[in-house]
């Protein structure tokens, strides 16, 4: 029986002495209240009565959510901010013997380290520097806790809550910044505007100042054309006038008629003029003389000879006038001739000033387009 309860008494320490050390987490144990060992995951027996375990350490990453504290910057704003911290217990000895409440000392530690970064920053800086303040208070936070046995792995800031009245000029000068760069869009947008209807313009005008060019110098060209036309088919009309009257000239002086020659030619051209109904008869003042042919004529055509000496003397006027006609005409072929050069050089004066004219509104195009 007495053994029997004795191997109870011994089952009941056994079990109590053994351990397990679950994974990511540490014991610290003490012996005879010294520091003995400290127990990683596995299976692990302590002595009974002399062993004690003082601590169980999770040796994970942990978050330590720090309450809001407020800071003063260089320029005396008061911020409140709220910042995590993530850190990892690398010494469990350190952790339990460098410092008495750790987690505490590293919230209290944290809140001072940001203190004394934002009072040398300046609001603005302060706001803008998230990144750099979170790597100094890093550096900081590491270099300090490494004593305690703890890896600060990383520190944010989760909020910058300046005082209300700050809050509200900050929001009036981000007003005032959005309608200052509105006005500044709207009269780069105006400016743009005119810049490009200016250029339109110019475009238009130049396009229009050519098209008055080319109008200009067809119609110009035109008219020269036409009037170089009209003076070369006028030349051309009394050179050709002019030559015909040259070649009859020529011709009846080549013919070389003899007196008998002309008299026949005379006989046959009364036969063929009293050979009409007429009553009276102009007879050429060559055929005065030769009354019996006269007579003839008179009798083979029975008509009274009324012919008087006046009448005589008419044909002889006619005939006069006849070669004066021919004279005449020869005069108005140079005459025309004349007139002819007078419009073809009035032609070249009125194409001269075509030309003038063009060159002036190319003139004005140059001057268009520099403009």
């Amino acid at each position: 029986m007495f053994l029997f309860i004795l191997f109870i008494i011994v089952m009941v320490l056994l079990i109590k002495n053994v351990r397990v050390v679950p994974q990511g987490h540490e014991f610290i144990v003490e012996r005879l209240g010294k520091y003995a060992a400290t127990w990683e995951t596995g299976l692990h027996i302590k002595i009974p009565f002399i062993d004690r375990v003082v601590r169980k350490i999770s040796v994970k990453e942990r978050l330590l959510d720090s309450e809001p504290s407020p800071v003063i910057t260089k320029d005396n704003i008061t911020i409140m901010v709220d910042s995590v911290i993530f850190f990892q217990v690398f010494d469990s000895k350190l952790y339990t013997y460098g410092v008495d409440n750790p987690i505490q000392s590293l919230n209290l530690l944290a809140n001072t380290t940001l203190r004394n970064i934002f009072g040398s920053l300046e609001f603005d800086d302060a706001l803008t520097s998230r990144d750099e303040i979170n790597a100094r208070a890093l550096q900081i936070l590491d270099e300090a806790t490494d004593p305690w046995g703890i890896k600060v792995n990383r520190v944010e800031l989760k909020q910058l809550q300046p005082p209300r009245d700050v809050q509200d000029a900050m929001e009036r000068q981000m007003k005032a910044e959005r309608e200052r760069r509105a006005i500044i869009t709207e009269s780069e947008g105006r400016k743009k505007a005119a810049i490009l209807q200016a250029e339109g313009d110019k475009e238009s005008r130049v396009l229009r100042a050519e098209a008055d060019k080319q109008e200009m110098l067809l119609r110009a060209e035109a008219e020269a054309e036409a009037i170089k036309q009209k003076a070369q088919a006028q030349a051309q009309a009394l050179r050709m006038k002019y030559e015909a009257t040259k070649d009859s000239f020529e011709m009846l002086n080549n013919l070389n008629f003899t007196s008998a020659t002309l008299q026949v030619r005379s006989l046959e051209a009364l036969e063929r003029v009293a050979d009409g109904k007429s009553t009276k008869l102009i007879i050429p003042s060559e055929l005065q003389n030769i009354a019996s042919l006269t007579a003839t004529v008179s009798e083979a055509l029975n008509i009274k000879p009324t012919a008087k000496s006046s009448d005589v003397t008419q044909s002889n006027t006619d005939d006069a006038e006849s070669s004066q006609v021919t004279a005449d005409e020869v005069k108005e072929l140079q005459s025309s001739l004349k007139a002819a050069e007078a419009r073809a050089r009035d032609a070249e004066q009125r194409a001269k000033r075509a030309a003038q004219q063009a060159q002036d509104v190319i003139q004005r195009y140059n001057e268009a387009t520099e403009q």
